[in-house]
């Protein structure tokens, strides 16, 4: 994820601070807000509540780390007011969502909620530890152009999905695009965004004028939009933009939007537009810088002016060949290949 400027000022924020660490704040009728660590620059999610009768739903999960379940188990003991959850609701497959889902599922004996690809994703990248799995991922990095030292950090960590997750349930309750679902006495209609997941859901409560935006809507940095090796010649960043768009329309602008990183804000307008004119800005710049032929790991240090980890560097990577193959689709640049594989990326 990418942070910049975004332009906070034109977005309020009704809650200060988040609520410490094995706690709860309501942040609406029915709907409680905590906040689980994460050991990586983005050093939270924010996770929800939602109040189901004589029960409750959570949405999102957390990590797979003993710290986190830790927090659960205080949250389950001290913040449910002795009532039991009903189920699980996780937006995307990513690990800070999803991780903990089969202990969770398990441990409470509640049934997964979320939309069929994001299942499917997580189980087959937690199940993979395959030499074919590294293979693809070799050649997808070594066609960006990045050094054979990096490729090597890449070998080596194989997949590292699987250690982030605990088992990913064996089955799963469908939630789809357009779709409602009834939590206690609120309709909750489910809203899909893509680009930063295949099938991300998220979730709008007219009675509550509030929006469960998961990574789609963030208010002080842009979630990540990357091309990933298992489809090496997908449009991300166009899905993204449509799915923006698409958000703009089915939720009202004054909202209170409920993101996984960050604070509960007020100004989803201004948010989507600032979004929007970020991409803009950043495929401009990557367009200028292919004057001459450019490979994706040289246009990285354009997109992303600090020192990047491993960790950060797939991001990176991602992030920047999503911003050069939306602009071949808009045919503002085109794509060639070298001799030893490797794409260039040239403005016409």
């Amino acid at each position: 994820m990418s942070p910049h400027d975004g332009g906070v000022a034109a977005l309020s924020f009704p809650h200060a601070a988040p609520p410490p660490p094995g706690t709860v704040v309501e942040v609406a009728p029915g709907v409680r807000w905590l906040r689980m660590p994460l050991p990586f620059a983005l050093d939270h999610i924010n996770l929800w509540l939602l109040a189901e009768g004589d029960g409750w739903t959570i949405v999102d999960s957390g990590l797979n780390t003993q710290e986190t379940k830790t927090l659960w188990s205080k949250v389950l003991a001290d913040a449910l007011d002795g009532k039991p959850v009903k189920r699980l609701l996780v937006t995307h497959f990513h690990p800070d969502h999803i991780g903990l889902a089969g202990w969770l599922t398990e441990t409470l004996g509640v049934p997964l909620w979320c939309t069929e690809t994001e299942w499917l994703f997580a189980r087959m990248l937690s199940l993979d530890d395959s030499d074919g799995f590294v293979a693809n991922a070799l050649d997808f990095y070594r066609r960006t152009g990045m050094s054979e030292a990096m490729l090597a950090v890449f070998v080596d960590r194989r997949n590292p999905y699987r250690a982030r997750v605990s088992a990913i349930p064996h089955r799963f309750h469908r939630l789809a695009d357009g779709g409602s679902l009834a939590i206690g006495e609120q309709e909750w209609r489910v809203i899909v965004g893509r680009g930063h997941a295949p099938e991300h859901a998220c979730l709008y409560a007219p009675g509550l004028n509030t929006f469960i935006a998961g990574d789609m809507v963030l208010p002080k940095i842009s979630p990540n939009v990357s091309v990933w090796p298992q489809e090496p010649d997908g449009d991300p960043l166009g899905l993204y933009l449509a799915s923006l768009d698409k958000i703009k329309h089915a939720v009202p602008a004054n909202a209170l939007v409920l993101p996984s990183h960050g604070l509960p804000f007020h100004g989803l307008d201004h948010r989507i537009l600032q979004l929007a004119a970020h991409h803009e800005a950043r495929l401009a710049d990557v367009e200028a810088h292919c004057a001459t032929p450019r490979t994706t790991a040289e246009l990285v240090p354009i997109l992303f002016r600090r020192a990047l980890d491993a960790h950060q560097l797939g991001f990176a990577i991602g992030e920047a060949l999503a911003h050069l193959q939306h602009l071949v689709r808009l045919k503002r640049l085109q794509r060639s290949e070298r001799v030893d594989g490797v794409y260039l990326y040239r403005r016409p």
